[in-house]
């Protein structure tokens, strides 16, 4: 019997049973993530209305027990696994959005997904920036939890950047609101940033208010290619420094481009295959994309081995189908990856790039890289195979040279997935004793009895050393 038995029956009294699930598979589907590492909860609390969340907290607060908050659970850190059981809070169900035109706001629940805003936004004229490549399938909830970003960051910026207000709940119960839906607000502490980041570990968030800007008149993609990383990475640096900002610049190196060029069966530029590529769209108004356009094009005859420009948006997606291929095609190079999302100052691509190459030469792993030059959050991808003892040893240990000399040179251990249970190894080496502290009493203040996403940040786990389901989901690039 679960030791939250007598306040699961107790919740399903006060919601019912359509609400509070115990059956065996609604637990199963509910007790992992993205990162794939089963724990079992005691139910499934699946919200049908904001007030049972207050219900669920104030229960779980009164009888000490575990609650995650769940959406879709794209989350690739473990951050929405329910570690120490006790119960999962379903969001899925809370999705409503509605677009405030004339503010240019977006009201959402949490449970909305992404997807759903941005097309809510574009058919009323504008835009909502943030694109997770999960779009389709994660909530806004989870966004907010881990401040997500995608790859419009380098222009427009992260969600922080485009949350204007929340509400939701404490983990005693009671309703809270962080802000209001107006463009000003200086009443009182900033309350609605310190939830945005901070992985379920403080509050619930139930619904936002969420900034939107006018959606772009027109759009232009450019694919390019360059002798090696340095070069593509120096080059890069070239085309900021003319200030000129896309709204996409993505960035594949050759082992990301080998992996795709493999999976597609097409080399992306003839006589070139392998090369590393940078991939960029620009959008604006049309003088405004006319003017950097001519500036990029020149930009890549001085700097580029090759470039292809789109002359629609079909061909704007037939270069694109490098960048959606590459994650998924790396595994053929092992059957398992560390996949790191860290962020690298623009000041230091360059020696970041030689740092990957002689880690690949010491693990004698594969370490493919993509990710967002405009932002510097590159996803490194160490590969290896679960079944060959020495490979395991190597990946553990290549993924914490990675993150030490991410911090050493001024950079972050994540940009847009948080830490969950995957990077609770690495937390000490980006912040000193003081800070933890500092985190933790903001922790027990908020959350004295412990109850929210528990086990997640400040324990370690070693994620590497724990089996992980064998299961496809849909948004998975396998």
């Amino acid at each position: 019997m679960s030791p939250f038995s007598a306040a699961t029956k107790q919740l399903q009294r006060r919601l019912g049973t359509r609400i509070v699930a115990m059956d065996e598979a609604a637990r199963r589907d509910a007790s992992f993530d993205s990162a794939k590492l089963p724990f079992l909860p005691a139910a499934v609390v699946r919200a049908r209305q904001e007030a049972d969340v207050g219900v669920t907290l104030k229960l779980a607060n009164q009888h000490r027990v575990p609650v995650t908050t769940r959406g879709r659970g794209t989350t690739l850190t473990g951050a929405a696994t329910p570690v120490r059981g006790g119960w999962v809070l379903d969001m899925l169900a809370l999705d409503e959005v509605a677009i405030d035109a004339d503010a240019g706001m977006a009201h959402a629940q949490g449970g909305a997904t992404v997807a759903k805003i941005q097309r809510a936004a574009e058919a009323s004229g504008w835009f909502y920036p943030p694109d997770p490549s999960s779009k389709e399938y994660c909530t806004i909830g989870g966004n907010i939890a881990c401040n997500a970003g995608g790859m419009h960051g380098g222009k427009y910026g992260v969600t922080r950047d485009f949350v204007i207000a929340l509400r939701g709940y404490l983990p005693t119960g009671e309703p809270v609101e962080w802000g209001t839906a107006t463009k000003k607000f200086a009443a009182g502490f900033n309350l609605r940033d310190l939830w945005i980041g901070s992985e379920g570990m403080l509050g619930v968030v139930t619904g936002a208010v969420l900034k939107l800007i006018p959606r772009p008149a027109e759009r232009w993609t450019l694919l390019t290619s360059f002798r090696d990383e340095a070069h593509a990475l120096r080059s890069a640096l070239a085309l900021f420094r003319a200030r000129v900002q896309p709204a996409i610049c993505e960035f594949l190196d050759r082992g990301s481009v080998l992996c795709a060029e493999r999976a597609t069966g097409r080399v992306v530029f003839p006589g070139q295959s392998g090369r590393p590529v940078i991939l960029l769209e620009l959008a604006g108004s049309r003088a405004e994309v006319r003017e950097q356009r001519a500036v990029v094009l020149g930009w890549a005859a001085a700097h580029a081995t090759a470039h292809a420009a789109a002359r629609s948006r079909a061909d704007a997606e037939q270069l694109w189908a490098v960048r959606r291929k590459c994650s998924g095609a790396m595994f053929e190079l092992g059957d398992a990856k560390l996949n790191e999302d860290i962020v690298v100052p623009m000041r230091n691509y360059v020696k970041f790039a030689r740092f990957l190459r002689s880690l690949t030469r010491e693990s004698g792993l594969h370490i493919p890289t993509f990710g967002h030059l405009a932002d510097g959050n590159l996803h490194v991808n160490i590969m290896y195979h679960k079944a060959v003892p020495a490979e395991c040893r190597a990946a553990e240990k290549a993924v914490r040279r990675l993150m030490e000399t991410v911090v050493a040179l001024g950079g972050s251990i994540s940009g847009e997935h948080g830490i969950g249970l995957a990077k609770t190894p690495f937390l000490r080496i980006q912040h000193s004793p003081a800070q933890i502290r500092a985190m933790k009493a903001v922790k027990d203040a908020l959350d004295p009895r412990g109850i929210l996403n528990p086990g997640k940040m400040f324990e370690l786990f070693e994620i590497w050393k724990h089996p992980r389901l064998e299961v496809k989901l849909p948004w998975d690039h396998k």
